[in-house]
């Protein structure tokens, strides 16, 4: 996947917690049913692919994440998350 300034891309966080949140996907609870892991989906913009081509991504309320380009949670947005998610982008 090649990924330059600009890019919207699609990051899949995982967390844990005893109360996912309405967003959460792929919700799976703990052995002993205490917590629950689940999957949230990020949409980010790409800021810059540093030389060392770790990607530099800025969030919707303006943090920044630095991530190795391997991350098999890092996807590049599609036309149709593009459209159906817009207002998650910015």
């Amino acid at each position: 996947m090649k990924l330059k300034a600009g890019n919207f891309v699609v990051y899949e966080k995982e967390k844990t917690s005893t109360h996912p949140s309405p967003r959460a996907e792929k919700v799976f609870p703990a052995q002993h049913g205490d917590t629950y892991s689940y999957v949230i989906r990020k949409f980010w913009k790409v800021l810059r692919v540093c030389e060392d081509e770790t990607i530099e991504v800025e969030t919707r309320r303006g943090k920044r994440r630095t991530l190795t380009p391997g991350d098999h949670r890092l996807g590049k947005a599609g036309l149709w998350q593009r459209l159906l998610f817009k207002d998650r982008f910015f």
